[in-house]
């Protein structure tokens, strides 16, 4: 769910022995023309260190190959396979909007009806944008919103309701014009999941369980990692690399059940493949019998209408095209960019692609669709580095579309430490502006306070043994210590190392040396956007 980026580490370290070893689950070999996929991807676990991955393809409405490499968590020898749970993150939107259209399908909604006609007490910070929101635009990130604006709600976990983030929007600030630009966001899709449950009548992950888990057959998918079962022994362990290098390290597992509709879902590239065939279908999930009263008329068992699978694969918030990273991506410049209704758009020499990334504390995947190829091929993996998912996944599209041979992991590899190198540059200009012998304007006393932000709620700033500490009231994995950097300025660095989202505290004063508000942003451009601290106005609540 997290990033549209891909790339999502600093520094690339070469192949260990530990990240080496052979496919650790027993499964048959790749077919032809997947006859290298094997090598690709322990390649790909080499360089990039991923403890395992799973994937599976399909091609011509059968699943021509479904496997697993490695472990599910670092130093243990339980293997991944074919039916190892993942989190797939914001790949998760797309069953929100199937959910969607299925309610349309029956009549309850339309995707151009307002927000408000459902959820009346809905509020955006703007009263136009409240008034003209439409349960589309729940999905195709034109909002006006920036972007993850709203992330820090739920990311990382925190107590408050799905009803309590949405009420919150009414705070988050807007920072574009309606309907003007593509910019990312999750926290619209809690609004839809309030949408499906209140014209449903249903929990959402009632809904979904029901009207497309068991209709696709996808048994052993779960909503979320709460709904996870005793007997569900075979689920990988997310693992980040601290401070972006070093190696992987099993990550704190984390449960959206405030806003499951953008990311939520457990499941295994077995059930994954059922899911991209019941999409290459066109939403039929079996031939009927004539004169059965088949939706439209085309004698199919369908799990959505032909009408509404068009709709979701179809353009509605273009995207520009940017110049690769790196000279040797160029292959992958698409000719156009754009977002549908959960899906991400765009093309790869000369075919249509209707994909969609996921990212998550300690696993990213990718799912991709070639429909005029009838291919598709989903990657899970349990690192934080898309260039693996990246680097499978056109592996894959190259095979099927009988490309020249590219070595994607140098590719990758070299995005990877161009960002890197970027980020050591921004740190280093950071250094340098900094006055290493200034010293805060206020005794620690003076910052300590409990700071509200009008749309987040309470940050607690309190003095500790080893000087400040830094507590979000709602989030109880952003505790962290604050270390001064120059003047009123502060790093907080959170105990949580994994969460690599240290950030940059800047308290103003007024003009009786009273602290008037507090600032913060990520040290790192590589952070995560889903920690918006810059979205924060944190004013001292004593005043």
């Amino acid at each position: 769910m997290r990033t549209p980026d891909p790339v999502l580490v600093v520094s690339l370290l070469l192949s260990s022995a530990l990240f080496l070893s052979p496919a650790a689950a027993a499964q048959e070999a790749p077919p032809a023309p997947l006859g290298g996929l094997d090598a690709q991807v322990e390649a790909v676990r080499g360089a990039f260190k991923v403890p395992g991955i799973a994937v599976a393809v399909v091609k011509d409405g059968e699943v021509v190959f479904a496997g697993g490499w490695g472990q599910r968590e670092v130093g243990k020898p339980a293997a991944v396979d074919a039916d190892t749970l993942f989190s797939i993150a914001s790949i998760t939107k797309a069953f929100t909007s199937a959910s969607l259209s299925i309610l349309a399908d029956e009549g309850k909604l339309k995707l151009d009806d307002r927000v408000i006609d459902h959820l009346p007490w809905f509020r955006m910070s703007d009263a136009y944008v409240t008034r003209e929101m439409r349960i589309r635009d729940l999905l195709v990130h034109r909002s006006g919103l920036g972007l993850g604006a709203g992330d820090l709600l739920f990311w990382p976990p925190s107590d408050y309701s799905t009803r309590d983030v949405v009420e919150r929007l009414a705070q988050v600030p807007i920072e574009g014009g309606f309907r003007d630009r593509y910019a990312y966001d999750n926290v619209l899709y809690a609004v839809a999941q309030l949408v499906i449950e209140d014209v449903s009548g249903q929990p959402y992950a009632d809904f979904v369980r029901e009207r497309l888990f068991t209709p696709v057959g996808m048994a052993d998918t779960r909503i979320d990692s709460n709904a996870l079962r005793p007997s569900d022994t075979n689920v990988a362990m997310g693992h980040a690399r601290p401070g972006f290098a070093g190696d992987p390290q099993p990550v704190p597992a984390m449960s959206w059940s405030n806003n499951t509709a953008a990311g939520g879902i457990y499941s295994s590239v077995n059930d994954m493949a059922k899911w991209m065939r019941v999409q290459l279908d066109g939403g039929v999930l079996e031939q009927g019998v004539p004169g059965d009263g088949a939706a439209d008329g085309d004698d199919a068992r369908r799990l959505f209408s032909a009408k509404r699978h068009e709709a979701m694969w179809s353009l509605v918030t273009p995207i520009p095209v940017r110049e690769p990273a790196v000279p040797e991506l160029a292959a992958t410049k698409p000719n156009f960019a754009g977002y549908g209704e959960a899906w991400s758009l765009s093309d790869y020499r000369g075919q249509r692609l209707v994909w969609h990334t996921g990212g998550w504390p300690g696993m990213v995947s990718r799912l991709t669709l070639v429909p005029e190829l009838d291919l598709g091929v989903v990657v899970l993996t349990n690192q934080e580095v898309g260039a693996a998912f990246n680097a499978i996944t056109m592996h894959v599209l190259d095979a099927y579309m009988q490309a020249p041979e590219t070595d994607w992991v140098a590719a990758y590899s070299a995005a990877i430490a161009k960002g890197g190198d970027k980020a050591e540059e921004d740190w280093a200009k950071h250094q340098a502006a900094r006055d290493a012998r200034s010293k805060p304007s206020l005794p620690l006393a003076g910052y300590a306070d409990t700071y509200r932000d009008p749309w987040y709620g309470d940050v607690i700033v309190a003095e500790g043994r080893q000087g400040l500490e830094m507590r979000f009231s709602r989030t109880p994995q952003l505790v962290g210590d604050l270390e001064h950097w120059q003047h009123d300025s502060f790093i907080v660095r959170w105990r949580d190392r994994t969460l690599n989202a240290d950030a940059f505290v800047d308290f103003s004063l007024d003009h009786d040396g009273k602290v008037r508000q507090a600032r913060m942003e990520a040290v790192s451009p590589l952070t995560d956007f889903s920690f918006d601290f810059h979205d924060l106005r944190l004013a001292p609540v004593s005043d």
